[in-house]
C-alpha cells in the first residue's frame, strides 16, 4: 500500500460548523451516560485507586482521539472511518466498517434512550411503565433537530453541552469542600487488578471520538477546527470524569461502591433539594445530547454508504457538505426502531444491545487504526499516535473475545455483498 505522503490531500469541503458547535458535538459523543453510572462501578472495582484509572484512560485516549482528528482534518468525508478504510484496504473492508457503525453501533441508541428514561422516571417518581415513552421522546427530539440540518443540531448541542457542564461543575464545586482525606485509605483495597478493571470500564466512557469523522466535511476549516475541538473536548471530558471521581470517592466513601446511582447520591449530599432535580436534568441532557451527536454521524454515513453503492442509491441525497441527509436519517430511525422494539420484547434488558454496540465499536477502532497507519504520512505525529492506538485497539479486540460475534455477522454480510456483485458482473459479461 502506498503512502499518501506523495499524494496531495483532497480538497477541503466548505461546511458551516465552527469551533463552538464542533467542540459541543465532540464533548457530547464522549461525555455520555457514563457520568450516571461509571463513578460507582469504578469505585466498586478499584476503590479510591479508581482515580488512577481515570487518569490512565485520559492518557490512553490521547492517541486515539488524536489519530481520528488527524484523519478527519486531512480527509473530511461523510463516510468517516469507512472512507479511510476504503483508501487503505479497499471496498469490502470499507463496507464492513460502514455496516459496523451504521447497523451495529446503532444498537446503542435505544440503550441511551432507556437509560435516560429510567433516571428521569426515578427522579420524577414516574411509574416504570412510562420509561418506553420517555425513551422514545429522548430519541425523537434530536432526530427532529437533525432533520433541520447539522447547523441547527450543532447549536442545539452547544446548549445541551453547556447545561450538562454547568450541572457537573455545580455538583463538583459543592462536593469538593466536603471531600474527606480518610476516604482515600486504603488506596488499593483490591490491588492493581482492580485498577485494571476500572480502566476497562472507563475505556467505554471515553469512546466516541470516531463520531466527528463523519461530520468533518461540515466544518468551515477542518484542518484548524477539528484538532482544536478535539483538544478542548479531551480537556473538558477528562476533567469532568476525574473531578467527579474524586468527589464521588471523597464524599460517599465506601458507600460509592454499593451505589447504583452515585451521581444522584452525591448531588443529594451536597445540594439538598436541588440534587434530585439536577441529576434528573443531567440524565435527560446527557441522553438527548448523545443521541444528537450520533444521529448527525449516522445520517452522513448512511448517505455516504449509498453514494458508494453499499446502500440503495435513493438514500444518497444530503451526502454533500451542507446537505441534510433526511432519507438516511429516516433509515437510521427505522433501524433504531427495530432495536427498540426488540428491547421492549425482552423487557428492557439492555445487556444484549450494549454487547452489539461495543463489539462493533472495538472492530471499528482496530480496522480504523490500521487504515490510519497506511494513509497518514509515515513518522508524522498522527502516524505515531495511530501506532500507539493500534496496539491499544488490538488489546481491546483480545478482551472482547466472543463478544465480537455481532460484528463478525455484519462482516460476513459485507463480504456476501461483494460476492453477489462479482457474480452479477460476471453474468453480465457473459
Amino acid at each position: 500500500m502506498t503512502s499518501t505522503a506523495t499524494r496531495p490531500d483532497p480538497v477541503v469541503a466548505h461546511g458551516r460548523l465552527g469551533i463552538v458547535q464542533g467542540t459541543a458535538l465532540y464533548v457530547a459523543s464522549v461525555l455520555g451516560t457514563g457520568l450516571l453510572v461509571l463513578p460507582g462501578l469504578a469505585a466498586d472495582a478499584a476503590g479510591p485507586a479508581s482515580v488512577v484509572a481515570v487518569v490512565a484512560v485520559i492518557a490512553l485516549s490521547i492517541p486515539l482521539a488524536g489519530t481520528f482528528a488527524a484523519l478527519a482534518a486531512r480527509y473530511p468525508d461523510a463516510g468517516g472511518v469507512a472512507s479511510y478504510v476504503r483508501r487503505a484496504l479497499g471496498a469490502t473492508a470499507a463496507r464492513m466498517t460502514g455496516y459496523w457503525f451504521y447497523f451495529g453501533v446503532c444498537a446503542g441508541a435505544p440503550v441511551v434512550g432507556v437509560l435516560g428514561g429510567e433516571y428521569v422516571a426515578a427522579v420524577a417518581r414516574i411509574d416504570r411503565a412510562g420509561v418506553p415513552i420517555l425513551a422514545a421522546a429522548i430519541m425523537l427530539i434530536p432526530f427532529g433537530a437533525n432533520l433541520l440540518g447539522i447547523r441547527v443540531a450543532g447549536w442545539m448541542q452547544f446548549v445541551l453541552t453547556g447545561l450538562l457542564l454547568s450541572v457537573v461543575v455545580a455538583v463538583v464545586s459543592a462536593a469538593m469542600p466536603a471531600v474527606e482525606a480518610s476516604a482515600f485509605t486504603p488506596f488499593l483495597p483490591n490491588g492493581w487488578a482492580g485498577v485494571g478493571t476500572a480502566i476497562s470500564l472507563f475505556v467505554w466512557a471515553f469512546a466516541g471520538w470516531e463520531v466527528g469523522t463523519h461530520i468533518a466535511g461540515e466544518f468551515r476549516n477542518p484542518r484548524r477546527v477539528i484538532p482544536l475541538a478535539t483538544a478542548i473536548a479531551l480537556v473538558l471530558t477528562g476533567a469532568s470524569y476525574l473531578l467527579l471521581q474524586i468527589a464521588t470517592v471523597g464524599v460517599l466513601g465506601e458507600g460509592a461502591a454499593a451505589d447504583s446511582v452515585p451521581l444522584l447520591s452525591l448531588a443529594q449530599s451536597v445540594l439538598p433539594g436541588f440534587g434530585t432535580v439536577a441529576v434528573g436534568g443531567v440524565a435527560a441532557i446527557v441522553s438527548v445530547g448523545v443521541m444528537n451527536a450520533y444521529l448527525a454521524a449516522f445520517g452522513k454515513l448512511g448517505a455516504s454508504l449509498a453514494a458508494n453503492g453499499d446502500l440503495p442509491r435513493w438514500f444518497q441525497r444530503g451526502e454533500e457538505a451542507g446537505g441534510i441527509p433526511r432519507r438516511a436519517l429516516s433509515l437510521t430511525m427505522g433501524v433504531v426502531a427495530v432495536y427498540f422494539a426488540l428491547m421492549l420484547a425482552v423487557g428492557l434488558d439492555l445487556e444484549p444491545f450494549i454487547l452489539v454496540h461495543t463489539s462493533n465499536m472495538v472492530s471499528i477502532y482496530a480496522v480504523g487504526m490500521v487504515a490510519a497507519l497506511l494513509i497518514l504520512r509515515r513518522w508524522s505525529v498522527g502516524w505515531w499516535m495511530a501506532l500507539v492506538a493500534a496496539v491499544l485497539s488490538a488489546g481491546l479486540l483480545a478482551l472482547a473475545g466472543v463478544k465480537l460475534v455481532p460484528s463478525l455477522v455484519l462482516a460476513l454480510i459485507a463480504v456476501g455483498v461483494t460476492v453477489w456483485r462479482r457474480v452479477r458482473a460476471s453474468r453480465r459479461a457473459t
